[in-house]
């Protein structure tokens, strides 16, 4: 499809550029959109509140007031630049006015320089200060402050008709066998298993049901790079809000991807698209790299929660008009894999305490792990609206040929090891095997996984 390449505005900006440039900058290029800190302030008050988020909106508002000030006498002082050029192109060279326009030319550059170097502490200040505020939930998010604060928003499946054996999966008799903790401790450290025979081939078979699946309902399949640049993280809103989830690169810089979502997003930034190209959806399986920090307890145990896992993702940039439904849509791609699976599962609608910082409304989706007796995440289903591609400058060209920001949505497609887990844990057998669902055979090669 053909797109629209644009520059980076960091190439454009700069105090030489003038006015236009600014207004670029303030206009498009920010999380969150400037005009709703300066025109709807209580708006973004009440969304800050609703995230439980500390943010000092007061502070945020003097700093932009600044630099649209300090923006102001720059242009004044080069407007009055460019008129003293004028009236010395019409004055006779060395006569007495001359050298007075001269004059008043130097002290201008030396007054221009001065406040140009304020201008750019302001801006950087400024920039600053709009990215650490959140985008706006949603009107449909609840109140809450917590995870106990979520909305049930729908059950499937019964959490009783699942074995009569479970346990959980890391006391399944010989699970050691096919996912080796110990070892990947030794060679990397704890959270890095090694998967083996039928674990590793489980889990092949897992990433390559769920692609199929994207496949068949439209998505288009990427495989994306694995390490990204900051500025590919800031697009979408993980720096600078959960850089100490990520593993990073000392000399490059780089950040090993917590998710696909981000190489994903990045793909159009800078970019135009066609309006009739919309909605695109396309699909990528990547191992994901998180520090989880500050994990403890049986939330860590087994394969509940590990630094280097697989997941699929699902992304869809979207008509704004037709965001929300797209999200009904996206969750329904993901429920679908769970139902096939048989697996029973529960979507929460997050409250606004637990709702992402680039999030305007989000489900998740959590399967009945019948060895533990608790619920685990297995996908995340996000519309970000425009806050993604304000900042990644993703558009297209709408129907009065102006181009206008695109609506990004994200989840996963899903994630491996909780469903794993589940699958394990709900259809143990009394001989310690594992009967696995008839839609994963196909991929498996058999439909009984052994621990022998």
């Amino acid at each position: 499809m053909p797109q629209e390449l644009h520059l980076d505005w960091r190439e454009l900006s700069g105090w030489q550029a003038g006015l236009g440039c600014f207004l670029l900058t303030d206009s498009l290029f920010n999380m969150l959109d400037p005009k709703l800190l300066r025109e709807s302030p209580e708006l973004v008050r009440s969304a800050i509140a609703k995230k439980h988020l500390n943010v000092d909106l007061d502070e945020v508002q003097q700093l932009d007031k600044r630099w649209r000030g300090l923006l102001t006498q720059v242009e004044a002082l080069r407007a009055q630049q460019k008129s003293v050029n004028g009236d010395m192109s019409q004055l006779a060279k060395g006569s007495p006015e001359f050298l007075a326009k001269v004059g008043e030319m130097k002290s201008l550059k030396t007054e221009v320089k001065t406040q140009e170097a304020a201008l750019k502490d302001a801006e950087t200040a400024w920039q600053d200060a709009m990215m650490s505020l959140p985008n706006i939930p949603h009107e449909s998010v609840p109140e809450g402050k917590m995870d106990a604060d979520n909305v049930i928003a729908a059950t499937h499946g019964d959490v009783n008709a699942v074995s009569a054996h479970a346990k959980p999966h890391w006391e399944i008799d010989g699970f050691e066998n096919l996912f080796d903790f110990p070892r990947g401790a030794k060679v990397t450290g704890a959270g890095f298993p090694y998967y083996i025979g039928d674990g590793a081939k489980l889990v092949r078979a897992l990433i390559h049901f769920f692609l199929e699946e994207a496949g068949q309902v439209g998505y288009t399949e990427v495989n994306p790079p694995i390490f990204v640049n900051a500025a590919s993280a800031t697009a979408t809103g993980n720096l600078p809000d959960k850089e100490g989830q990520m593993y990073e690169t000392v000399v490059d810089q780089l950040y090993a991807v917590p998710t696909a979502e981000i190489p994903l997003t990045n793909f159009f930034r800078d970019e135009i698209l066609p309006e009739a190209d919309l909605p695109v959806q396309r699909c990528a399986y990547t191992p994901c790299f998180r520090r989880e920090a500050g994990s403890y307890g049986k939330d860590v145990r087994g394969l509940n929660r590990l630094h280097q896992f697989d997941k699929v993702e699902l992304l869809k940039w979207v008509h704004p008009s037709q965001s929300y439904g797209e999200l009904e849509n996206l969750r329904g791609d993901a429920e679908r894999l769970l139902q096939k699976l048989g697996l029973p599962y529960r979507v929460l609608l997050m409250c606004g305490g637990d709702l992402g910082f680039a999030q305007a409304k989000k489900y998740d989706l959590e399967v009945w792990s019948a060895g533990q007796e608790r619920w685990l995440e297995v996908s995340s289903c996000s519309n970000f609206e425009d806050f993604q591609a304000r900042r990644a400058r993703i558009r297209f060209r709408n129907c009065d040929n102006k181009p206008e920001l695109v609506h990004t949505l994200n989840g996963s497609g899903l994630a491996v090891p909780r469903v794993l887990a589940a699958l394990l844990e709900n259809n143990l057998q009394e001989d310690g095997t594992v009967k696995l669902p008839e839609v994963l055979v196909p991929y498996f090669g058999r439909d009984t996984v052994s621990f022998g």
